[in-house]
């Protein structure tokens, strides 16, 4: 399968590369590369880190990484799809960062992979599109904001690092792409909730259409208490859902929880 099959567009020039590398941070640690792809930030990581996880899907790249990357004993080159690696057992249980060029069509799966380990990773550096990027970071009353948000912002504490134009790589994609960086973690340190996968379920819900009101929204769940609920959770029964913060939205679900809905 080709690089374009596969969504791959390799980040070909060294000055992107270096400017990637010291704005990441690699100093010592285990680190996990998501698409190692020709080895553009495999050396620099190999450099730097303590150990390496090369993740890589495409067998004859990951062949090439090998035989590359040989002489350097702290990178392990692991042949698979990211969103099948068991990042439970990687790195003997401990600690890692994660660092990838992210294929677009397979941003949001594996940032929400990466977040089910989320209290083992110190910070996540991803190349991804520019719009998505956009669309992590985006603040309540944005156009931009919906569940991608808020689930980036409940786990992490997400930024773009700069914008990284088409020209530094190979193909060049169509699109402007940019580096997020996530620092962890994010709301869930502050906000308590007695079950973190259904109030993320819940948001969901909230975000299902992004235009009606959360009312409208909930209706199903919540029939007729909707606009009681709102009320009691002090938020305006034709609020969207793109105007509450995180902290609102968990305020509203642990009403919801009490009420046994």
């Amino acid at each position: 399968m080709s690089p374009e099959k596969l969504g791959q567009h390799f980040l070909a020039d060294e000055t992107w590369q270096e400017q990637i590398a010291e704005a990441i941070g690699i100093d010592g640690g285990v680190w996990v590369e998501i698409g190692a792809g020709h080895v553009e930030m495999t050396a620099r990581l190999a450099q730097r880190a303590r150990k390496v996880f090369a993740i890589e899907l495409d067998p004859r790249l990951a062949a090439r990484l090998r035989k590359t990357m040989a002489r350097h004993a702290n990178v392990e080159v692991i042949e698979s799809d990211v969103l099948a690696v068991d990042f439970g057992k990687l790195a003997g249980g401990g600690r890692f960062s994660v660092y990838g060029s992210l294929p677009y069509y397979i941003t949001s799966p594996i940032l929400h992979r990466l977040f089910e380990h989320a209290e083992r990773i110190d910070a996540i550096h991803i190349v991804i599109q520019l719009e998505v990027a956009e669309r992590i970071v985006a603040a309540p009353g944005r156009r931009d904001y919906g569940y991608l948000s808020v689930v980036s912002q409940w786990f992490g504490r997400p930024e773009i690092v700069f914008p990284i134009p088409p020209e530094a790589f190979r193909p060049p994609p169509k699109v402007d792409s940019a580096l997020v960086s996530f620092h962890m973690p994010g709301e869930r340190a502050k906000i308590l909730l007695d079950d973190e996968t259904a109030f993320l379920e819940f948001v969901k819900e909230c975000f299902a259409q992004k235009r009606k009101t959360l009312r409208n929204n909930l209706r199903a769940r919540l029939g007729t208490q909707a606009e009681d609920v709102l009320r009691e959770a002090e938020i305006s029964p034709g609020s969207r859902a793109e105007e509450l913060t995180v902290g609102h939205l968990a305020g509203l679900f642990r009403v919801v929880r009490a009420k046994g809905i």
